[in-house]
């Protein structure tokens, strides 16, 4: 077997944070190991998110750059951003105020100072938005940062609309399918390799529960609740509206047919990846705190489970 895509196919299934690793022997590698160019790193990007997603049907892939300190004398790229992918966040100077993603204001700040303006020209081609796309920030060889903004032609959104309430989509909310994580560094054998993006598919949870209703991300609960008439008084209102959120966000990525699973389908996976694993006689590590879905997480067995977070290599690291 290849070295390289056994190594990462057990870093997926020894990764702590993830609750998807049932399917870990299904991940698809893409070696640039060989790549000499600037040029070739951005192409093996694109190259990452036209194999991952197939006619909307995500696959789970994995691109492996150039290692640290190889010998062929290979650039060695680092990704700053943590999803290759990210929503633009603009912090008003005169005021608190947050146009977009508040998760991504300091990272927004920090892609401005290099240059990078609304709509991913040197000057602002466009008014701050809600879902403006960031650049792909990176340096070669511990170099200055560069950036590269990828078209939004090439990214694939979903607007989230409801089945029933129809004046969900006048929320002119939206998501990318594709979670790219970017910014961890791929460790088997001791070898590291700084920039190793890899995805699997979105839980319901982190789209809707969390990006969405989060008060410190795009906080829509008040926005839903107030539309669907609710008494802010009652001590359910947030889990009503919640309801709802998560309804039009898995609605919308099914229309889309983008893959999405449900968390209550997200955790029966893992337990199942638990008692394979075991089966083999192998302890599942994990870290059971980014492992509970943030709904209903009492109703799922994940949440009586004890697990052991020690880090096992091969691993993501960082």
């Amino acid at each position: 077997f290849d070295e390289l895509d056994y190594g990462a196919k057990l870093a997926w299934r020894n990764s702590n944070r993830c609750i998807g690793r049932l399917f870990w022997k299904t991940l698809k590698m893409l070696d640039f190991r060989a790549i000499q160019t600037e040029q070739e790193f951005l192409d093996g990007l694109y190259t990452h998110l036209k194999t991952a997603e197939r006619r909307s049907k995500i696959r789970s892939t994995i691109s492996v750059f150039p290692p640290a300190g190889n010998a062929q004398g290979a650039p060695v790229f680092r990704i700053e951003n943590y999803t290759l992918l990210m929503y633009a966040g603009y912090q008003s100077e005169r005021s608190e105020t947050i146009i977009g993603d508040p998760k991504n204001v300091e990272f927004t700040k920090r892609c401005k100072d290099l240059g990078w303006n609304a709509g991913g020209g040197q000057q602002p081609s466009q008014e701050p938005g809600n879902f403006d796309l960031l650049p792909v920030v990176y340096s070669i060889n511990g170099g200055p940062a560069k950036w590269h903004q990828i078209p939004e032609s090439q990214v694939s959104e979903v607007p989230i609309t409801h089945p029933e309430h129809k004046w969900f989509e006048e929320l002119r909310l939206r998501w990318y399918k594709l979670p790219v994580i970017s910014h961890m560094t791929l460790d088997i054998g001791g070898i590291e390799y700084p920039a190793a993006p890899f995805n699997g598919w979105y839980m319901l949870d982190e789209v809707a529960t969390r990006n969405f209703g989060d008060d410190h991300r795009y906080n829509q609960l008040p926005v839903i609740a107030d539309r669907l008439g609710l008494d802010r008084s009652s001590p359910f209102w947030k889990e009503k509206a919640l309801l709802v959120l998560n309804e039009a966000v898995y609605h919308s990525y099914g229309e889309a047919g983008a893959t999405i699973v449900d968390h209550h389908t997200a955790v029966e996976q893992f337990m199942k990846f638990m008692e394979m694993e075991h089966g083999a006689g192998r302890e599942v590590t994990g870290d059971w705190s980014w492992l509970i879905p943030p709904t209903s997480s009492s109703t799922t067995a994940i949440f009586h489970t004890n697990i052991d977070n020690r880090i096992v290599l091969p691993n993501f690291l960082g």
